[in-house]
């Protein structure tokens, strides 16, 4: 079977599980907990990917470690994906149901690179000029990395923006190269 589709199918029953008892963002809030445990955690990455834990021990460990963190909805669901052998998909089930509470409410995802640390106050502009082109709520994240040099690169979902000097300067080197071979 596609790996891709026992993602979707898995965080779509969960996505309408969650509407169906009124509870997307409790279960949202849960699902990202799950999220960050795995991203943080080498242990429970380890726990879940390991061949030589048993599946009863595996539902053990992951019942203590979210028990108190997690809506009983969210554990169950976590333990029965652990039943069909398909742990090794948390993370991705994880991801999708995400994508399919930003396409719900209709948020979108942003990120705004530049060379050097930018004002609370701007970002909190330019968040609020984007959800007004995009009419859509934006969450927006920043990120600093000084291999640009200057201005900006916006991605936005699976689009990108590039403004950043580095580009322009590759734009006019290519543009000098290309004058160069003509002659």
């Amino acid at each position: 079977m596609d790996i891709s589709a026992i993602r979707v199918r898995y965080a779509k029953a969960f996505f309408l599980l969650a509407k169906e008892k009124n509870r997307l963002e409790t279960l949202k809030t849960d699902i990202e907990k799950v999220l960050d445990t795995y991203t943080h955690s080498v242990e429970f990455v380890h726990l879940l990917e390991s061949p030589v834990i048993s599946t009863s021990k595996k539902a053990e460990l992951l019942t203590q470690i979210f028990k108190t963190e997690v809506n009983s909805v969210t554990l169950n669901f976590l333990l029965l994906i652990l039943q069909n052998n398909r742990e090794e998909y948390i993370p991705g089930i994880c991801h999708n149901f995400l994508e399919l509470i930003r396409k719900d409410q209709n948020i979108k995802l942003a990120t705004l690179i530049t060379a050097t640390d930018i004002e609370t106050k701007t970002i909190s502009k330019i968040k609020s000029l984007l959800e007004k082109e995009l009419k859509a709520t934006v969450e927006l994240t920043s990120q600093i990395d000084p291999e640009i040099i200057g201005g900006l690169i916006l991605r936005i979902d699976d689009k990108q923006y590039d403004a950043s000097i580095t580009t322009k300067l590759k734009k006019i080197k290519q543009e000098l190269l290309e004058t160069e071979l003509r002659k």
